[in-house]
């Protein structure tokens, strides 16, 4: 018995044969490559099928839609929406503990000795909140939706390039922290369409002791909060009691969908709303 070669395998998956597809065998090479150009050509007139009706229909990526159900009810319930720059110095990773020696560090995008692209949104909200704190009264209620760079390697649940929305509430009280991060966790859940999810106590590089926001059939990792006050705090001098959370958006449709791989899901050359283009 013969199964697909690793050419095969991989334009199979590129225009999104399904599991059982993907693991067939065969009696010899001529019937493996007879059934390879057959299969092939019912998934490339699918994926055509599906482009044609984006085109006609949906009109915006999935993770565009994601995005503006997500603005618009955070902002209907309270919470301000802000902007921060890509490029972040490297004093403000360093503020979070992230020097030359963190295992985050060689996976930034260094622009030169002193920038780098954003690898996470945390930073510049915290740059922004101890300002916030000083000038409005509390609780201080902010998100921010963005794209953040790392140079990952770790497969297809990773992406070099990936969109994360950061929730953040602070000067509440104490004892609502918790209730405060299920009531985030629910809201966005709700909006992406997942149903089966759970918080989970774990730890993190950066924040230490976390809790992971945790779902999907594959039950992956869909968001990462923490709460303070947190010794990161004193770095931007900030005293108030938190809780904030981070969600890819890639990862949240990843597990809507029951998808195998975030990286056609974003930002991308060569997929459209997770369609191929190479038809």
């Amino acid at each position: 018995m013969v199964t697909w070669t690793q050419t095969q395998n991989d334009r199979l998956k590129e225009v999104e044969a399904d599991a059982d597809d993907l693991e067939r065998s065969f009696s010899d090479t001529i019937e493996r490559n007879r059934q390879f150009q057959k299969l092939e050509t019912q998934l490339v007139e699918k994926a055509r099928r599906r482009l044609q009706e984006f085109r006609l229909r949906h009109r915006r990526p999935a993770w565009c839609l994601l995005e503006s159900r997500l603005v618009n009810r955070l902002v209907a319930v309270g919470f301000i929406q802000i902007a921060t720059p890509t490029i972040m110095a490297r004093g403000h990773l360093q503020r979070m503990g992230i020097d030359e020696n963190h295992p985050l560090f060689s996976q930034i995008f260094w622009l030169d000795e002193g920038k780098c692209l954003r690898p996470m949104l945390a930073p510049h909200l915290y740059f922004v909140l101890k300002d916030l704190l000083r000038i409005w009264e509390h609780p201080v209620r902010i998100f921010e939706v963005g794209s953040c760079f790392r140079k990952e390697s770790k497969g297809s649940q990773h992406s070099s390039e990936f969109t994360m929305l950061n929730i953040v509430e602070m000067g509440l009280p104490l004892d609502s922290r918790r209730p405060r991060l299920q009531f985030m966790a629910d809201m966005v859940m709700a909006e992406a369409g997942i149903s089966d999810y759970r918080l989970e106590s774990t730890s993190s590089e950066v924040y230490g002791e976390t809790i992971d926001v945790v779902g999907g059939s594959d039950d992956i990792e869909l968001g990462s909060a923490a709460m303070g006050p947190h010794p990161l705090d004193d770095a931007w001098r900030i005293q108030a009691t938190w809780v904030g959370v981070g969600f890819g958006l890639e990862r949240l449709l990843m597990a809507a969908g029951d998808k195998r791989s975030l990286g056609r899901l974003g930002r991308n050359l060569s997929y459209l709303d997770g369609i191929s283009l190479s038809l």
